[in-house]
């Protein structure tokens, strides 16, 4: 890293669930130059080349990403763009000016067919479009710099952008009933949760006095426990429910129904169950249950 005494960090993605919390718990850390599309257009690798050439950051951190699962699959360009050729660019760029990449993946790497949870040595098998770009830009990352830091995460979730838990909590005051699939399991996780870890490890990385022998790699990262699409509804109904929210259904209204009932253009993985023992024996860290990040996002929305 750059000998200097406050660090600069780069942060893509800034209008999105992640990006935006990452400007708040990054902040303590040193100063955060966030970026858009408007200002740097991440299909464009000379504009990525240019940006970090410009700024010389001691960290990138990396959410932006093409995150439209289904559109990917008729925006084959754009997505290998974004989700593997940006990454690559942005790997290149660190590695010649010595800065760390933190770079996130996804759940979408497996196929989904294994019993119980995916472990960091599982060998990927993405059955998507979406799933294919972002395995390529996990791997463009681990060749082109080894500094870097690659969280895979899954479901996830915030009170700022577009996402499920709010999708559901608008649909409930809306609709006299719901079908959920009910046979895809894995774990919710907030952006803040997100957000809150990739502080507290670039903290650990900053006092580092031997930052070349840090634990860089690839890790997985989500809230402890899990559930399905169906169950993850059905916790929303009954925090909705005790704060007070018109609802127009209960969770018995709430149908359970197979993935077959509900055709996608992109496969979804029916198991996107991951271990995260790796990230939190390296880290120290203790992941909360998924449960919390739900209702802790769900208060702040009721506040407004």
């Amino acid at each position: 890293m750059a000998s200097q005494a406050i660090p600069k960090i780069l942060v893509t993605g800034k209008n999105g669930q992640v990006g935006f919390e990452l400007q708040r718990s990054l902040a303590v850390l040193g100063e955060v130059i966030a970026v858009d599309r408007e200002e740097c257009d991440l299909s464009n690798p000379e504009a990525i080349r240019e940006l970090v050439q410009r700024v010389r950051p001691d960290i990138i951190v990396n959410p932006a990403a093409h995150t439209a699962v289904d559109k990917a699959e008729s925006e084959v360009e754009l997505a290998t763009a974004l989700n593997a050729t940006a990454p690559l660019v942005f790997a290149e760029e660190a590695a010649k000016i010595g800065a760390l990449l933190v770079h996130y993946s996804t759940d979408y790497v497996f196929d989904g067919c294994k019993d119980g949870w995916y472990s960091e040595t599982d060998t990927p098998n993405p059955q998507s479009v979406y799933g294919k770009t972002k395995l390529a830009g996990e791997l463009a990352v681990a060749a082109a710099n080894p500094r870097h830091l690659i969280f895979r995460t899954s479901w996830v979730f915030g009170a700022h952008g577009s996402n499920f838990l709010k999708t559901m909590l608008r649909l409930m005051q809306q609709r006299n009933a719901l079908n959920v699939v009910a046979d895809q399991f894995g774990a919710p996780t907030s952006a803040s949760l997100l957000a809150d870890v990739t502080a507290q490890i670039i903290a650990q990385y900053l006092r580092c006095a031997n930052q070349a022998g840090f634990a860089y790699g690839t890790y997985h990262l989500v809230a402890g426990g899990e559930t399905s699409w169906h169950g993850y509804a059905s916790l929303v109904n009954d925090i909705a429910a005790l704060q007070g929210y018109t609802l127009k259904i209960a969770r018995h209204d709430i149908k359970a129904i197979p993935s077959s009932d509900y055709p996608v253009p992109a496969p979804r993985p029916a198991n996107s169950r991951l271990d995260t023992q790796k990230i939190q024996t390296a880290f120290g860290l203790s992941l909360p249950m998924w449960q919390a990040g739900v209702h802790q996002v769900m208060t702040l929305l009721k506040q407004g």
